[in-house]
């Protein structure tokens, strides 16, 4: 079975932490702001009505124009890049 190295495997959680902000973007969440008519101002919208008319203070979007905006910080870093390794290392079992 071929699968990734333990290199390979941090390669594509480090390549997670550099994608996030280039992703949060492409979908709407950007520095100034949710964009008009992306995924994240539906994303958004469905929020609001769900929660009575505003976004709850650490749900999901939230978080997600919090580091559109400022950037991911240490612990997001941290937890995209456990994520990626977790998807590399599962990627690993794939021949």
């Amino acid at each position: 079975m071929a699968g990734l190295s333990g290199t390979a495997t941090a390669a594509v959680a480090m390549g997670a932490v550099a994608a996030a902000p280039f992703v949060l973007g492409a979908i709407g969440f950007t520095s100034a702001g949710v964009a008009a008519g992306s995924y994240a101002a539906g994303m958004m919208s469905s929020a609001a009505v769900a929660n009575g008319g505003g976004v709850a203070a650490g749900s999901v979007v939230a978080v997600l124009q919090s580091a559109g905006a400022a950037g991911l910080s240490a612990t997001a870093s941290a937890a995209v890049a456990g994520v990626g390794a977790t998807v590399g290392w599962l990627a690993s079992f794939i021949s």
